[in-house]
């Protein structure tokens, strides 16, 4: 995807999030601006460290996570109003358009997904239930060393 397509489509999520967020759960209009546009940065930052050329081996999904967590850390500088102002960013609001979006991409290749038929059933029943296995085990281990539970 071309730098400017990614900047548009990352503008128009940012906006469909911020009305999301003002009109479904009635948070402040300036509010829902800045944890976006945080948001937004974050983002940005990781695409383009990614595009750089000794950074473009690994997916741009890992550069953008690895900056969340970098600006989210307590020895970052204002991580903590970082944390606080995205708080304001409901979770649902978020994944409603990227989740539309990712339908509408994969809707494009409807003819190689006919092909494949019904073996991509079972294929998808292992991947979710090994990622959702998977992730309870790790949150079973560490709150059991945490001594949560």
């Amino acid at each position: 995807m071309k730098l400017l397509e990614t900047l548009f489509l990352l503008i128009l999520l940012s906006l469909i999030i911020v009305a999301g967020n003002v009109v479904g759960y009635h948070i402040d209009i300036i509010a829902s601006l800045t944890a976006v546009l945080i948001l937004v940065a974050i983002a940005a930052t990781g695409y383009l460290i990614a595009k750089l050329p000794i950074c473009n081996k690994l997916p741009t999904i890992f550069w953008i996570s690895l900056v969340a967590v970098v600006v989210s850390i307590p020895q970052f500088p204002y991580s903590a109003w970082i944390i606080e102002t995205t708080k304001n960013i409901q979770f649902v609001v978020v994944c409603t358009p990227i989740l539309a979006y990712a339908g509408l991409a994969i809707g494009k290749d409807l003819d190689m997904f006919k092909k494949i038929s019904w073996r991509i059933i079972p294929v998808a029943l292992a991947v979710c239930s090994g990622t959702f296995l998977c992730a309870t085990v790790i949150a079973q281990l560490t709150l059991d060393s945490k001594g949560i539970i």
